[in-house]
């Protein structure tokens, strides 16, 4: 009796195991495809339902920050339910692709945009870009008293007088490209520079606010986030200018946001489907015509009227897939940054 009881109990556990593994699988299936956003919510959201209008593929977003999902994808191996990568900043892309969990791009992808914005090995693609700008209080800063170079703002006539988000990837990105350009010793006292004399914030939005409000004279951001408050209400920018560094200036970079294919995908096809159109005439013109203000790098794409046009940044050429962000975590570490 007791070992048809177990025999019982057995069976009914393994049907059970079986009716939520069956489940489980129902549910990633009704999922469709699965991207990890970091790039901005409503950009993604754009991106992702324009996608599902033209294709009729079902997308689910699922939304986190850059090395968040990053460190995740690695954590999860072939087992991550991700099908699609896309980030605000390249290190997280650098990051992912180191562990290999990437699928080559296909080569109609690649091709629409230019080699200066994708790494060589093909593993993902640049989606978009946005530029690094120093924001300051109109009322107080005139053109003459601007840093020439974003390395000024380490000298000690700077202290108090700026803001950053040295937290954040955002700000991660403009030092992994410091780095690269120019080199250890130089990052070193620069960051050091901006733990004496730099108030932090959490985000950029919040640092120009604080811009805007006089705390600070100006603050190191992305471009967009000026224009995005322009374009509503400008209540956080109305006192605030912009300056763009150029002169091949660290402070000219120009960070480029990535998407990739996981090697793991189930949905092969459908996701390289997505990349394609992201990166081709639709998915750019998202960026031309939307409320990001982020720049759009496909070949002959666009940006929107209001930007600086890319090739008038003179920008310091930086290779996006060598960005790295362990380095600059443990440098920014010991600075007593982060």
């Amino acid at each position: 009796m007791k070992t048809a009881l177990n025999r019982f109990s057995l069976t009914l556990a393994a049907s059970l195991l079986s009716a939520t593994v069956l489940a489980g699988n129902a549910h990633a299936q009704d999922e469709g495809l699965v991207v990890y956003n970091a790039q901005h919510e409503s950009l993604g959201r754009e991106w992702i339902d324009a996608f599902t209008k033209e294709t009729g593929i079902k997308v689910t977003m699922r939304q986190g920050g850059d090395m968040q999902f990053a460190n995740q994808i690695i954590q999860e191996g072939d087992a991550s339910p991700a099908d699609v990568f896309l980030t605000e900043n390249s290190p997280a892309m650098t990051l992912v692709d180191g562990a290999g969990l990437f699928a080559p791009v296909e080569k109609q992808t690649l091709d629409q945009v230019p080699e200066q914005y994708r790494p060589a090995d093909g593993m993902w693609t640049g989606i978009a870009a946005r530029t690094t700008v120093f924001a300051y209080d109109k009322t107080k800063l005139t053109e003459d008293k601007l840093p020439k170079s974003l390395l000024d703002l380490a000298d000690p006539a700077w202290k108090g007088r700026w803001g950053a988000a040295p937290a954040g990837a955002d700000f991660q990105a403009i030092v992994a490209a410091l780095l690269q350009l120019k080199g250890e010793d130089a990052t070193k006292a620069w960051l050091k520079g901006l733990k004496d004399n730099a108030t932090p914030y959490k985000g950029n939005s919040v640092a120009m606010k604080a811009v805007n409000a006089g705390e600070v004279e100006g603050a190191v951001i992305y471009h967009y986030y000026w224009f995005g408050d322009q374009a509503k209400t400008g209540e956080n920018s109305k006192n605030v200018g912009m300056h763009y560094f150029k002169n091949q200036d660290p402070g000219a970079f120009v960070s480029v946001s990535g998407g990739g294919v996981l090697k793991s995908t189930q949905h092969m096809k459908e996701a390289q489907a997505f990349l394609k159109f992201v990166t081709g005439k639709a998915g750019q013109a998202v960026l031309k015509n939307g409320t990001s203000y982020e720049y759009a790098i496909g070949k002959d794409a666009p940006s929107n009227d209001k930007l600086t046009p890319l090739a008038d940044l003179n920008a310091p050429k930086v290779e996006a897939s060598t960005l790295d962000s362990k380095k600059v975590v443990e440098l920014m570490t010991a600075a007593g940054l982060i």
